[in-house]
């Protein structure tokens, strides 16, 4: 069944809607997993600090591969200037890094464990609770 009548058409729309669909399925975890309450606007604040301890916990050569692949990734991310989510989209146009940020940070706790983020945390003793807070950190 074709839908322009060419074949070429038809892939490029039908590669054009399963793109569309990624995107959204993105923003809707995006809304899932984003910080509650006044935690995203610390997120924001404390950004710097969590982009030297990314930087830190990626070259750190004693966590899991796996571990440094993501924070290598996620640094990737931070640096390219196109967003997932477009400034111009209210609450998740200038939060999606914070959201993407805390996500990953999660699953680095999980995998290498808090003592690992805490002797990277490049910030103060109130930034490292209030990343716990963000991160949901035990």
């Amino acid at each position: 069944m074709r839908v322009t009548g060419s074949f070429w058409w038809d892939l490029l729309l039908g590669v054009a809607a399963a793109l569309l669909l990624a995107w959204a399925a993105l923003i809707v975890a995006l809304v899932i997993v984003r910080p509650r309450g006044g935690l995203l606007r610390e997120a924001l604040r404390l950004l710097p600090d969590v982009l030297r301890l990314v930087r830190r916990l990626a070259a750190d050569k004693t966590l899991p591969r796996g571990v440094r692949i993501r924070l290598g990734l996620l640094l990737a991310y931070l640096a390219l200037p196109i967003d997932l989510v477009p400034d111009f989209i209210p609450v998740l146009g200038y939060a999606d890094d914070a959201i993407i940020v805390s996500a990953v940070l999660r699953s680095v706790v999980r995998r290498a464990g808090l003592d690992a983020v805490r002797a990277h945390w490049p910030g103060t003793e109130d930034g490292f609770a209030a990343l716990a807070r963000l991160t949901r950190l035990p």
